[in-house]
């Protein structure tokens, strides 16, 4: 019964089993590829090392003690171009696996004593795929997150209504992978305005009458019935003034519908803003009120991607949050207003999130990095403005997230700004940044003492760091252990836990 379910469920995860035992690799390929995987074989680990290089494999199952290297010493080659693949280690014994510290390093999800049943493998490797399965997720929502990044800013520059709705349906139809769409919406001066794409290119009379329907029933929420989906077009008094339905061919995936329900959101700000700036200037009040509705739903956005830059990898997982706390310590100990450090603040956690749009195979890359990837991390932070800027009232904090990786000596980019050239905050979010990043491990290296950072940071004074900043801040890491405290860094990953209680004072 358990092998049936799985047969439904698992085929589209692929397995690599090596091992020096031509028998024991025949044994893994039968058992698994009858529960479902797609499962190759291999007996030599050399030969191994090139099929992982060369195909996309989900899982790798690989003996410890073989000839001419060890399972250890495979892992390491691979994991010098493959950050994902799962990998569980085989043994003959588990006196003969090695040690936590080694299977920790290599990032080895698990390992397995080898007997003639496969139960606790298959454990094993049920619960790599859940895993495979939530990282699939992440990088569909973030693959959809770029995508409402590169299309919202595209909307809000736009002032005719009829050009705005063509704009919309065009995004539409390239995020949902769908040709039959339409969209109706009634506007403020109680015109219907209708466009349709493919077979609803001239269909009229039937978005209006549906859109009747949908402003009748009051439904603010999507609705799906069989291969038609609805997205009802809300203003911020929750009012439905308009709708978007898409003909799908094939069953939509809940993530996919759950980022599209946020660009809506997105584009409903948008288009009562149009709306407002064509009909209703004279309203200074509902203006006032559109740009908050929209500076609100764009927060959420970009919240959502700042967290998954966070999330998705645990070596900076949290980072954000504690730059912003660092940062804002170090305006309130300078003796800064609430408004300035509400702006630090926002900045600090939005620092990084130009980080959304660079390759994984960048950012996680252990080794180190080519003059050319090195440059396209630098952009992260020339990005992190224009994603910004998008929105009127966040032009305070963009120059600010563009800024944080000037030197004060001028040695910084992406403008090689000087000294006070430099804004202020991001001064202070320079030595947040440093400070925090200092003081955790990362794929590439790992944290150091307390000590060791407040060292970097006055070697660094005067040349990369604010000199006075510097010395403010250390004063206010005077109390780090309170500040620890404050900070919870609670977490349930054992390697960032064991990382935080290296950070001794």
């Amino acid at each position: 019964m358990r092998k049936n379910k799985i047969v439904k469920q698992q085929t589209e995860f692929s397995i690599l089993a090596l091992d020096d035992d031509e028998i024991m690799t025949v044994t893994l390929q039968a058992y698994f590829q009858s529960s479902g995987y797609t499962v190759d074989i291999e007996n030599d680990p050399y030969r191994a090392i090139e099929r992982v290089r060369e195909h996309p494999y989900d899982i790798l199952l690989l003996d410890f003690l073989m000839k001419p290297i060890c399972g250890d010493k495979v892992v390491e080659k691979i994991r010098e171009f493959n950050p994902d693949i799962f990998i569980i280690l085989l043994t003959g014994h588990k006196s003969m696996a090695p040690p936590i510290q080694t299977i920790r390093e290599l990032d080895i999800q698990g390992y397995y004593e080898k007997s003639d049943r496969f139960d606790q493998l298959e454990l094993l490797i049920e619960s790599c795929v859940k895993s495979i399965r939530q990282m699939r997720i992440i990088r569909r929502y973030q693959e959809g997150l770029r995508k409402i990044v590169d299309n919202i800013p595209e909307i809000y520059h736009i002032q005719s209504v009829d050009e705005v709705v063509s704009v919309i349906l065009s995004q539409t139809a390239e995020f949902l992978s769908v040709s039959d769409l339409y969209l109706c919406m009634n506007t403020m001066a109680g015109e219907v305005l209708y466009q349709g794409m493919g077979s609803y290119a001239a269909r009229r009379e039937e978005g209006i009458e549906c859109l009747a329907g949908v402003v009748k029933k009051g439904e603010t929420t999507l609705v799906i019935q069989n291969n038609v989906v609805f997205f009802p077009l809300v203003d911020e008094h929750h009012r439905i003034f308009g709708i978007i339905r898409a003909d799908v061919r094939d069953t939509m995936k809940s993530d996919k519908l759950q980022l599209f329900e946020l660009y809506v959101k997105q584009v409903c700000a948008a288009v009562s803003n149009v709306l407002l700036h064509t009909l209703l200037n004279e309203k200074n009040e509902e203006l006032k009120t559109a740009y908050t509705a929209l500076r609100d739903n764009y927060l959420e956005i970009v919240s959502v991607m700042r967290s998954m830059v966070d999330a998705k990898d645990i070596y900076t997982r949290g980072h954000s949050d504690r730059v912003a706390y660092y940062a804002t310590l170090l305006a309130k100990a300078l003796g800064k207003n609430e408004e300035y450090i509400r702006r630090l603040h926002v900045a600090g956690l939005f620092h990084d999130i130009g980080k959304i749009g660079t390759a994984d195979e960048i950012l996680f890359k252990s080794t180190k990095l080519t003059p050319e990837e090195y440059a396209e991390i630098k952009r992260h932070s020339s990005r992190g403005k224009k994603i910004l800027s998008a929105v009127t009232l966040f032009n305070d904090v963009a120059p600010i997230v563009e800024a944080h990786h000037e030197r004060y000596d001028g040695g910084g980019y992406p403008n090689g700004l000087k000294g006070t050239e430099i804004p202020e905050e991001a001064r202070i979010i320079a030595i947040a940044d440093a400070f925090d990043a200092m003081t955790s491990s990362r794929r590439y290296r790992a944290n150091m003492s307390f000590e060791q950072a407040v060292d970097e940071l006055k070697r660094g004074s005067g040349t990369q760091f604010d000199a006075e900043m510097v010395a403010c801040f250390l004063e206010v890491l005077r109390d780090f252990d309170r500040i620890r405290k404050e900070l919870d860094w609670t977490y349930s990953d054992s390697k960032f836990d064991e990382t935080v209680g290296n950070v001794t004072k």
